[in-house]
């Protein structure tokens, strides 16, 4: 959500920055002055309502008078002219009822604003390398190495035509050793992130419309989500446990002492866009559903560019831990998600495919979170309160770790050697074929 008073003494900025969403490249100054002119209509709707309310009041205490004075002509003016204003007050009402509403529909569905030091591009082809958070050298084998559904499928281990039978497309059961590894997963994630400060959470997976606003997803990605209805109304499942998570400060003022507040879940995830596009149709890599383990922080302005840092390094550090080659990329602004201001992906090596592959995105949600939810902050020393700034990141997604394991850990016979890291969970040091 973005300040209107903000757009209001800062209109070209507001264009400019706006301008390097590639989606608004070109419209940018019409959204803008389209905003301007709703907001304008909203505050002439509320001045002529408050005007005509104070008259309402002054002409009704001039009734008495009137009357007390014996002057019945000009309390049937004043009586007139009190019926007169009460209907429009009326239609004040009405029109500042409708401004608003259609004024806070038009900023909803504004994209959060790209930070100055992001690439401008259009997709992910635009995306810039950080060359200094590369990891590992792409594993090479001497043997042509396979995709993770060919060594699952052929250890008996992944099935996706009985999932498909059950549930559909984008489906799959994992079964024995590959179901203990997705758990020894996000156990070990868990157990990481937990020691780098994380407080471990386990949230509701279903929530409510509010929530989704808070976090962007509505009203903008209300057809990707995937809804259920019960007797107290409509709640949608969780595309990512960001949701419940960072929902966690709506509508609280919190003790600056206690920020950056740092909270992780592991959870299921539900994505009905899943499918999108026809991209990835085997295997695992997308899914409808899917477990992550996710990362939230909520900080002061002065804290959140640090604390992004500290987040992607976190995630990052899963990866090392297991030996798993990857990369780490900032976002153009055509390939940031809506409340992004700023976005690290970290790709993964994937030898199946002979390419990285995207394992978490880290985000600087800025305060556009903060707005949309009333989550704010009190300054120690201020009477005054501050929006919060909100970051979430992959730490990391449970099952495209898994996809890595088994592609980067493979042997020539099909069988998969464990990470050293994961050797405790998992109780054995290979997966073979039974």
């Amino acid at each position: 959500m973005h300040d209107l008073k903000l757009i209001r003494d800062n209109r070209d900025a507001f264009v400019a920055a706006l301008a390097r969403r590639p989606a608004y490249a070109e419209e940018a100054s019409q959204v803008v002055d389209a905003l301007l002119d709703l907001d304008s209509k909203w505050r002439g709707a509320k001045t002529a309502f408050e005007q005509h309310r104070a008259r309402q009041n002054e002409a009704s205490r001039a009734i008495g008078l009137a009357k007390k004075n014996k002057d019945e002509v000009g309390a049937k003016a004043l009586l007139d002219e009190v019926a007169n204003l009460k209907a429009a007050i009326q239609k004040d009402e009405i029109d500042a009822r409708d401004c608003e509403e259609a004024l806070k529909k038009a900023v909803s569905v504004l994209p959060n604003l790209p930070a100055d030091d992001v690439p401008f591009g259009a997709d992910e082809n635009d995306n810039v390398e950080v060359v200094a958070r590369r990891f590992g050298a792409a594993t090479r084998f001497d043997f042509k190495p396979k995709e993770h559904f060919e060594l699952g499928e052929a250890l008996g281990l992944m099935d996706f035509e009985r999932a498909g039978k059950v549930s559909g497309a984008r489906f799959v059961y994992l079964k024995g050793a590959l179901a203990k590894l997705e758990r020894s997963l996000g156990a070990f994630m868990l157990d990481t992130q937990t020691a780098a400060g994380y407080t471990e959470i386990n949230p509701p997976l279903l929530v409510r419309d509010e929530a989704f606003f808070g976090t962007g997803q509505l009203p903008k990605f209300e057809e990707d989500l995937f809804w259920a209805s019960a007797g107290e109304g409509r709640f949608g499942l969780i595309p990512t446990a960001e949701v419940p998570l960072t929902n966690l400060v709506r509508e609280e003022i919190l003790d600056e002492a206690k920020l950056p507040m740092r909270v992780t879940a592991w959870t299921p995830c539900f994505r009905a866009e899943a499918g999108a596009a026809g991209r990835d149709t085997r295997g695992m890599i997308r899914q409808h559903q899917f477990s992550k383990v996710e990362l939230v922080s909520i900080t002061t302005p002065e804290q959140s560019l640090a604390e992004h840092e500290r987040m992607t390094d976190c995630a990052q550090n899963i990866l090392k831990l297991l030996g798993l080659p990857h990369r780490v990329v900032t976002l153009c602004s055509g390939d940031m998600g809506f409340g992004a201001q700023k976005t690290y992906d970290i790709e993964v090596w994937l030898p199946g495919q002979d390419r990285y592959r995207e394992i978490s995105s880290c985000s600087n949600c800025g305060e556009f979170q903060g707005r949309r939810m009333n989550a704010r902050y009190r300054p120690k020393d201020s009477k005054n309160t501050r929006f919060v700034h909100t970051l979430n990141g992959s730490g990391l997604a449970v099952g495209r770790t898994l996809i890595a394991v088994l592609e980067n850990y493979q042997e020539a016979d099909g069988s998969i050697r464990i990470p050293d890291a994961l050797q405790p969970y998992m109780g054995m040091k290979k997966i073979e074929k039974v």
